[in-house]
This record gives C-alpha cells, structure tokens and sequence, in this order.
C-alpha cells in the first residue's frame, strides 16, 4: 500500500449492499410463469379468428383459383397449386386439368383426412348459361392452403 493521508471518498471498508438474507420470489415467478402459458394459448385461440376456418380458408383459395383460371390468370392460379401438382402439370396445361366451361360459383367444403393428413373437398359449380358441370377441388395445408386435385361429381 501507499503512504497516502487525507481524507477519502469512501471508507477503507464499505458495509455490505445487502444486510439481510435475500427474499425468495417464487410467488412472482410462478406468476410470470402461468401468464405467459395463458397468453400463449389465448393467442393460438385467437389464430382462428384471425386467419379463419380451415373451411374458410379452403373457399377463398378455391374462389381465388377458379376465378384466376376463368379469366385466364394463370400465374396467380399456378401460385395456388400444391407441389405434387407443379411437378406434374406446367403452367399452360394448368386450365386444361382444371377449368371448366362457365362461370364458377364456389359452394362449400368439407373435412375430411387422406392418407392420414387434413384435407377440404371444395364444391364448385361451373354455369355454362344452362350447362352445369359440378367439381370438387381438393384442398390441402402445403404451405399455406393450396389447390392440389379436382373430381367430377354427379
């Protein structure tokens, strides 16, 4: 040490910051704890409504695609389509596996499970002044929600 005299700024000892035995919090943790599981699971709730129904959100895929493939958008169509369809189907064949002559009018869906994965079955009405032809388009979570087949129904 030095020879340094004077006064000083602080003591040569300082008391310790904390006198007394610290207080257990574990009423707050359990707190924070149960309100973060409970934001949580109001917040997957509230999913639902914000992006809708599997059934809603097949229709308005299906009200998107039908419309884009009527009037000849194709690129927004193709957009719509699952995987399994980009690789079997270009893009200028597209119409040819699903447009139908008529105007479509989206009807409603169903759930349902193939191979063991969630599925909507899309009713589709195609009006050709008189001449109706009925479809089902097959909706699937890829992704978002794509287009990836359609069915003639009686």
């Amino acid at each position: 040490m030095s020879d340094v005299t004077g006064p000083f700024l602080y003591d040569d000892r300082p008391e310790p910051l904390h006198t007394g035995e610290g207080r257990r919090r574990t009423g707050l943790l359990i707190a924070v704890l149960v309100g973060t599981v409970v934001v949580a699971v109001v917040m997957v709730g509230l999913m639902g409504v914000f992006r809708g129904s599997a059934q809603d959100q097949a229709k308005e895929v299906a009200t998107v695609f039908t419309a884009a493939l009527s009037q000849g958008d194709v690129e927004t169509a193709y957009d719509l389509v699952c995987d399994d369809v980009r690789a079997s189907v270009p893009p200028a064949r597209l119409d040819d596996e699903f447009l139908q002559p008529g105007t479509p009018a989206v009807l409603g869906s169903r759930g349902d499970r193939l191979d063991g994965k969630p599925v909507q079955y899309v009713a589709v009405r195609w009006d050709d002044g008189g001449s109706v032809v009925d479809t089902e388009l097959v909706v699937v979570p890829e992704g978002g929600t794509k287009v990836c087949g359609i069915q003639l129904t009686d």
